[in-house]
């Protein structure tokens, strides 16, 4: 009986202990790294961890060092949204049939360079670091490009260069498939790498990603506690992933997060347009009257009209058309966006011109471009754009109609320039630096500071008495005209 009672504690101490191990194991995805050079050099040789070993940050941190140190230090890098090891055994013909690989500009690079590194397995904490790490070793600034702006700058082998290159990884029933965006990425690859040749400079390359794209299947209760062995389809394919994700999709939409306003050109989607409320307001008998677009522009079942939008590489035109709108039988609400190259700055950035509303023949604009402009591969989001209350949005002149009028966008965010799927591109956001927290830190301290000032000025004109009265003796007596 008590051999009997310590083998059963012992299969529960065991089955908590894997339990433990697993979730431990799983609180923490992996993405791969892949680092390669354009030129050979015998001494940036280095030997891949052994299988199943996970790269932390400070191993990473050595072997970009080592990369750095003796290799070239313009540095291409190349940073996913989200990659997971099987996208590579997905997609890239691991199985023997290579004409299905959509990773051939990839595969030509690293056949091309002798000087290749391919860590299946980095901890995503450590490659949320790289771009920090590269920039202390280099010391230098990453700059954000694209493959039409680095075809416009000229590269020093002297000096040291950082481009980073974002790319995206979108996943769902609608939007693109994987295998498309990934093919579109390597496409990418190329024609940087392309370019690259061309400034006739070595470099190095990383590709890699900032969280994985796959998740890890949950370690069950049951399955631990069982100790048996469990298929792979029981504890839920990525199929069946797929359909949570789609089913979590469609709850968010039903609790209010809903689909961004999209426009298309063709087959391809250029203008994505998101707020979480839309309302305009006219004056009329000196009272504001206001109107609520957000239900007839988001929303399940919603399709806004969209006629007389049009978009191309340089100007992007979003026409809201709605009915009835305070009085107004025909209201459309429009935004003109435009992009251009900024010698300054050598890239492209694209600018909100104006917002304008049309109604029974007569147009009210109000100018966005001194306060709403964003990279041009990025969005624009903003917590709160208005023209009446901390306004980013002012009217043309003051003769204009937009003067009685009113826009308000709450949680705003908007992009007409290199859009990819369905999503919108890292947002740069309207927030300042100084947020009226830092301001009243800043005040606080400041305050502090005068008053400790003032003390220790106090303190310093104390003086030491000259004269001190002996109990013993006489008293001093101290004349008036002293």
């Amino acid at each position: 009986m008590a051999t009997t009672g310590t083998l059963q504690l012992h299969r529960i101490f065991s089955a908590f202990l894997l339990l433990l191990l697993g979730l431990l194991g799983h609180c923490e995805e992996q993405v791969p790294l892949l680092l390669w050079t354009h030129e050979w050099t015998p001494e940036l040789s280095q030997s891949a961890p052994a299988a199943g070993h996970i790269v932390e940050q400070q191993q990473l941190g050595a072997y970009l060092d080592k990369t750095l140190n003796t290799g070239p230090r313009n540095v291409v890098l190349f940073l996913q949204d989200k990659m997971s090891v099987e996208d590579f055994t997905l997609y890239g013909g691991a199985f023997g049939n290579k004409l299905d690989s959509i990773f051939p500009n990839l595969e030509s690079a690293l056949r091309s360079s002798s000087s290749s590194l391919v860590l299946p397995a980095v901890s995503w904490p450590a490659s949320n670091a790289v771009i920090g790490h590269l920039q202390d070793h280099l010391g230098t600034s990453p700059l954000y490009m694209d493959p039409e702006t680095l075809s416009q700058l000229r590269l020093n082998a002297s000096s040291s260069a950082l481009l980073v290159f974002r790319l995206p990884y979108y996943i769902g029933s609608d939007l693109m498939s994987p295998k498309e965006v990934l093919s579109g990425n390597d496409e990418v690859i190329g024609q940087v790498l392309s370019i690259m040749k061309t400034q006739s400079v070595p470099y190095t390359v990383i590709y890699t990603a900032l969280r994985p794209s796959r998740e890890a299947p949950p370690l069950s209760m049951e399955a631990t506690l069982g100790g048996g062995r469990s298929l792979l389809q029981a504890r839920g394919g990525y199929r069946d992933r797929e359909r949570e994700r789609e089913r979590q999709r469609k709850m968010k939409q039903r609790t209010g997060i809903y689909a961004p306003v999209e426009f298309k050109e063709g087959e391809s989607t250029c203008i994505l347009l998101w707020a979480k409320g839309l309302s305009v307001s006219i004056l009329r008998s000196g009272r504001w009257e206001a109107h609520d677009l957000t239900p007839s522009t988001f929303g399940e079942g919603v399709i806004p009209k969209l006629h007389g939008s049009s978009c191309d590489k340089t100007k992007a035109r979003l026409v809201l058309n709605y009915e009835n709108v305070l009085g107004h039988r025909n209201f459309k609400l429009l935004f003109a966006l435009s992009q251009r190259h900024y010698k300054v700055s050598a890239r492209r950035w694209f600018t909100l011109d104006a917002v304008e509303l049309e109604y029974d023949g007569i147009k009210a604009t109000f100018n966005g471009s001194r306060n709403i402009y964003a990279p041009a591969e990025y969005s624009y989001r903003c917590e709160s754009v208005t023209s009446f209350r901390w306004p980013l949005l002012v009217p043309r002149s003051s003769k204009d109609p937009a003067n009685q009028w009113r826009v308000s966008f709450e949680d705003f965010q908007i992009q007409g320039f290199n859009v990819s799927g369905s999503e919108f591109s890292y947002a740069s956001d309207c927030a300042g630096f100084f947020s009226p927290g830092i301001w009243m830190g800043l005040m606080t301290t400041l305050l502090m500071v005068m008053v400790l000032t003032y003390g220790l000025h106090m303190i310093m004109q104390l003086h030491t008495m000259d004269r001190f009265d002996d109990p013993k003796g006489p008293a001093i007596s101290v004349p008036q005209t002293e």
